[in-house]
């Protein structure tokens, strides 16, 4: 039976029409799923007896039962969802001062198999949905009782390798009949895939394109990451140069500093000679150890220098505010201790 929060509301209006039904049913449906915290077909009151009867004969309404729910000193959230068919993924809700974000995951397991991302202990399963990615966003506003004011797709799973699942997904979260998240709250993050920043420059989308670069030469990238192997660092920014030209937006470099590997001095002239000339931002992450991971987190005092030396040479790097530290934060840890369980 096909999940309801699959479709976004174009789609959702030719199935209502399919069905015999008039395109305003479907609005309201959509209103249903996406501005309450409805679990249930049932709960539609406005819809008639029959109405509600013909949704549950020819849909299922997609709703996340938690596994786990870790609580962090600092306020992170971190969930592990069962996704109804024995598979379980996480979801990470976080606090800033500009509103509450959700890190979302896109697919069940991952392929890119980067070395510093403990997503790479568990082995891909399948991709997300459209509603199952979505489900993720409305499981935690149910739990929480709030509203989510940006979407980061940086979960398990690489978004562009579900590429057409995560626009959807994009789609429905956008519309402002329903969650209506502003796209500039989204933020989608890839390991560099080049072929998908390509098309991803041509769909007019105002979403926020991060990308895990980590290293400046192809040897020490491809050593933390094998999607380098494939498309190497001159492709890779020749496409993120086209995606700014294209859309005028900024990109955001993820660079994860690993101590005695990709955080000297020499690797931020490097940085600066690559990204010379680009809109950009550039994220410094201190990496976080995982289990049977080479790389441990870079020293504070390197971390530090080595954001000084990319603004002092005209490149804008931040460092990200470490979250979640005492609640397994990297990424995928939750679901590889569930699955060992």
């Amino acid at each position: 039976m096909k999940n309801i929060k699959d479709y976004n509301l174009e789609e959702l209006k030719q199935q209502f029409i399919d069905l015999g039904e008039k395109t305003y049913r479907a609005e309201q449906v959509f209103k249903w799923l996406y501005t309450s915290n409805i679990t249930s077909f049932d709960e539609m009151t406005n819809l008639s007896l029959d109405l509600r009867n013909k949704l549950k004969q020819n849909f299922n309404m997609c709703v996340y039962n938690i596994l786990k729910k870790q609580e962090s000193s600092d306020g992170t959230k971190k969930y592990l969802f069962d996704v109804l068919d024995g598979n379980a993924i996480e979801t990470v809700l976080m606090e800033y001062k500009h509103g509450k974000s959700l890190c979302v995951s896109s697919q069940i397991g991952c392929k890119m198999g980067c070395k510093f991302c403990a997503s790479t202990g568990a082995k891909f399963e399948r991709n997300l949905t459209s509603g199952e990615i979505v489900e993720q966003v409305l499981a935690v506003q149910r739990d929480e009782n709030i509203k989510i004011s940006n979407i980061v797709f940086m979960g398990i799973g690489e978004p562009l390798d579900n590429y057409s699942n995560v626009l959807n997904a994009i789609r429905i979260l956008n519309n402002q009949k329903g969650l209506n998240i502003g796209a500039r709250h989204i933020s989608i993050s890839t390991s560099g895939l080049v072929p998908k920043i390509y098309d991803l420059a041509k769909e007019e989308l105002q979403c926020t394109l991060s990308i895990s670069l980590h290293a400046t030469t192809n040897e020490k990238r491809s050593a933390m990451m094998p999607v380098n192997n494939k498309y190497s660092i001159d492709e890779l920014l020749k496409a993120c140069k086209f995606y700014i030209e294209k859309t005028n937006k900024r990109i955001s470099f993820e660079y994860a500093l690993a101590k005695d590997n990709n955080d000297n001095l020499e690797d931020a002239k490097e940085l600066v000679k690559l990204l010379k000339g680009m809109i950009c931002h550039v994220n410094l992450i201190p990496i976080n150890k995982i289990e049977n991971g080479e790389f441990i987190k870079s020293t504070n005092e390197n971390i530090i220098k080595f954001r000084d030396y990319l603004n002092d040479n005209g490149i804008i790097a931040t460092i990200r505010r470490e979250l979640g530290s005492d609640i397994d934060a990297a990424c995928g840890q939750l679901r590889r201790k569930n699955l060992r369980n």
